[in-house]
């Protein structure tokens, strides 16, 4: 009997460690499409809520407070600034925290998917190895004996690093304006977003970067 074939798509072709480092990488884009098709702007609000979550969600898998950044995608001088201006964030921090704990997470005894996530997340921001090591939880020696042990992890630890961005080898020089503003926006990871709620905390922002009450928004990195 014919049976007709199931058609290929293009995730057919795709390996399980490429799916997983594309999955990483779209996290951000998919939020603001879910949040596109309610209609209206994103707002800073929205996003740094989702941050939050994430930042929870992070520190409830076990992690400290340099791997639940690099997992929410912000810098930890960031996440400290919400620690300190947002009460209720603070407070269900402290939450997650003692979840982890309760469950016997964190305790750097064994390696955990919440780490590698972490470590791949590096890994395709472009930090080396010992940087996404210690960023994830890991030693760099016990991270490069699971690598040696696991050839799954080996393919997804190459993954992530062909997914950094790669510099252009003669890159146009650009002026002392333009690479200010560009260096605020990659360290802090915020775009233009419509501000709406006032009660947030808000990113820090260089003498250079926009002016108050300019509208910001985060970059989809």
């Amino acid at each position: 009997m014919y049976e007709a074939k199931k058609p290929v798509t293009e995730t057919d072709t795709v390996t399980p460690a490429v799916r997983v480092v594309m999955w990483l990488g779209a996290r951000d884009q998919v939020e603001r499409d879910l949040r596109d098709a309610l209609g209206g702007q994103s707002s800073l609000r929205d996003d740094t809520l989702a941050k939050m979550a994430d930042v929870l969600q992070a520190t409830a898998n076990g992690l400290g407070p340099e791997a639940a950044a690099v997992w929410a995608g912000v810098p930890a001088r960031v996440l400290q600034s919400w620690l300190k201006q947002d009460p209720a964030f603070a407070c269900a921090l402290e939450a997650a925290s003692a979840l982890a704990t309760a469950h016997g997470l964190g305790t750097g005894r064994e390696a955990t998917p919440a780490m590698l996530r972490v470590a791949t997340v590096a890994f395709t921001r472009g930090a080396d190895w010992s940087t996404a090591a210690r960023a994830a939880g890991f030693k760099p020696y016990r991270l490069r004996q699971l690598l040696r042990a696991s050839p799954a992890l080996g393919a997804l630890v190459h993954a992530a690093r062909n997914a950094r961005p790669r510099k252009p080898r003669n890159p146009p020089r650009a002026s002392r304006r333009s690479v200010l503003a560009g260096r605020a926006a990659n360290e802090y990871g915020y775009r233009l977003v419509r501000l709406d709620d006032p009660a947030l905390p808000l990113p820090p922002v260089e003498k250079n970067g926009p002016a108050p009450g300019e509208s910001e928004e985060r970059s989809g990195g």
